[in-house]
C-alpha cells in the first residue's frame, strides 16, 4: 500500500491539481458569459442557430462543473475501500462528459428538424447575431488552445477531453456565423441548418468520448507501444532473462500492470526477490504505472 501511495504523491502533485482547476474556473467564466450573451443575443435576433451554440455553451458549463468535481475525488490517495486510489473518478468523468454531449445533440437535432418542417416560421435574423457569433468563435478557439496546452502539461486525459469540447464549441460556432450569413444574405434556410449540423457535430464527439470511456472502465489495456515500451524496461533490468504474460489496464491517467519475471533457477528466493523489485522500481519510475504486481519464474 506504501508503495502505492507515494506514487501518489509524486504524480498527482498539488502543482497538477492547481493546473486543472485553473484551467477549468478559466472555462467556466468564459461559458458562463457565452451562455448568457448567446441566447440572449439569439432569442431577440432570431437566430435558432445561435440559441442552439448557446444551450451547446451551456453543456460545456455543465462539463466544467463535472471536471471540477472529478479531479477532487481522483486527486483523494488510496484507503481501505480504494486500495489503488480514486483515479477512474476520471474515466467515469470523460463518460459524464459524452452522455452529456449526446443529450445536448438529440436535442439539437430535434429542434432543428422541426424548424426545417415548418419553414415559415424561419425568420430573418438580425446583423448582431452573426457578430456574437464570430465573437464566440474567437473565444472558445481560443480557450481551446489554453486548455489543450494545459492538459498536455499536467498528462490529464480528462482534460483533453474537455478542451477537445470546446474546440467542438468552436466548430459549432463557425458552422452558426456561416448559417447566419446565409440568413442575411437572403437564405434563411441556412440557420436551422446550421443549428442541424452543430446537433450532428455535437452527438459525434458525445458517441467518442462515451465509448473511449466505457473501454476505459471496463479494463482497457495499454496500446501496444505502451506495453512494448514496459516489456523492454523490464527485459534490460539486469538479472531478468525474460517475460510473460505481460497484462496491462488502465485506471485514470495510470496503468495497472502484472508481469511474470523470468530468473536464473540457481538464485535464492532473496536474489530472486530483489531483481524482482528492481524491475519494479524501473518500470513505475519511468512509465506512468501506478503499481506492477510481479511473479517470479525460475528458467
Amino acid at each position: 500500500m506504501q508503495d502505492i501511495q507515494d506514487w501518489s504523491e509524486e504524480d498527482q502533485t498539488d502543482e497538477k491539481q492547481k493546473a486543472v482547476q485553473k484551467s477549468t474556473w478559466v472555462s467556466v467564466a468564459a461559458n458562463l458569459g457565452l451562455t448568457t450573451t448567446q441566447v440572449a443575443v439569439g432569442l431577440v435576433a432570431g437566430s435558432q442557430g445561435l440559441v442552439a451554440d448557446g444551450i451547446h455553451s451551456l453543456s460545456d458549463l455543465l462539463a466544467d462543473f463535472v471536471v471540477l468535481l472529478a479531479a477532487r475525488h481522483s486527486s483523494k490517495e488510496a484507503d481501505d475501500d480504494h486500495h489503488y486510489g480514486h483515479y477512474r473518478y476520471e474515466n467515469a468523468a470523460s463518460l459524464v462528459l459524452g452522455l452529456l454531449l449526446l443529450a445536448v445533440a438529440v436535442g439539437m437535432v430535434w429542434s432543428a428538424v422541426s424548424k426545417l418542417h415548418a419553414t415559415e416560421t424561419i425568420a430573418a435574423v438580425k446583423p448582431i447575431a452573426l457578430w456574437v457569433a464570430l465573437g464566440a468563435l474567437v473565444t472558445k478557439e481560443t480557450l481551446f488552445r489554453y486548455m489543450l496546452a494545459v492538459a498536455q502539461k499536467v498528462k490529464s486525459s480528462m482534460l483533453v477531453a474537455n478542451a477537445w469540447h470546446a474546440r467542438s464549441d468552436a466548430a459549432s460556432s463557425l458552422v452558426v456565423a456561416i448559417g447566419i450569413g446565409g440568413n442575411l444574405l437572403g437564405l434563411p434556410l441556412l440557420d436551422p441548418v446550421a443549428a442541424l449540423v452543430v446537433g450532428l457535430m455535437v452527438g459525434k464527439m458525445g458517441w467518442s468520448f462515451s465509448w473511449d470511456a466505457i473501454h476505459d472502465l471496463t479494463d482497457r489495456s495499454a496500446t501496444e507501444e505502451e506495453t512494448e515500451n514496459i516489456r523492454q524496461e523490464i527485459l534490460a533490468t539486469p538479472g531478468i532473462r525474460g517475460v510473460h504474460d505481460l497484462r496491462t489496464r488502465k485506471t485514470g491517467d495510470l496503468l495497472l500492470v502484472d508481469a511474470h519475471l523470468e530468473v536464473d533457477g540457481q538464485l535464492s528466493v532473496q536474489e530472486g526477490h530483489d531483481i524482482a523489485l528492481e524491475a519494479r522500481r524501473r518500470v513505475l519510475e519511468k512509465h506512468p504505472v501506478l503499481n506492477m504486481m510481479t511473479h517470479v519464474d525460475p528458467v
